[in-house]
């Protein structure tokens, strides 16, 4: 009778995926922190802008948006 020879297929099989599941989170790690970094750069809201926002939302406030229309004659 021969002695069985021992596989590590299983155990190698194993391995790999484990180092691709490791990889895999720390790649979306790293790209949801960049995600969060650029959101914070836009958060910045200097004078400039809120001058123009301040400026356009006054245009909003004296534009007319009266249209005269009577919504009970138009059925």
């Amino acid at each position: 009778m021969e002695p069985e020879k021992k596989s590590n297929g299983a155990f190698l099989g194993l391995i790999i995926i484990i180092v691709v599941l490791v990889a895999g989170g720390i790649y979306i790690w790293l790209s949801n922190q960049k995600t969060a970094e650029e959101l914070l750069q836009f958060e910045v809201v200097t004078n400039q802008d809120s001058a123009a926002l301040d400026a356009l939302e006054q245009d909003l406030n004296t534009t007319d948006t009266n249209i005269d229309v009577d919504l009970e004659a138009v059925n």
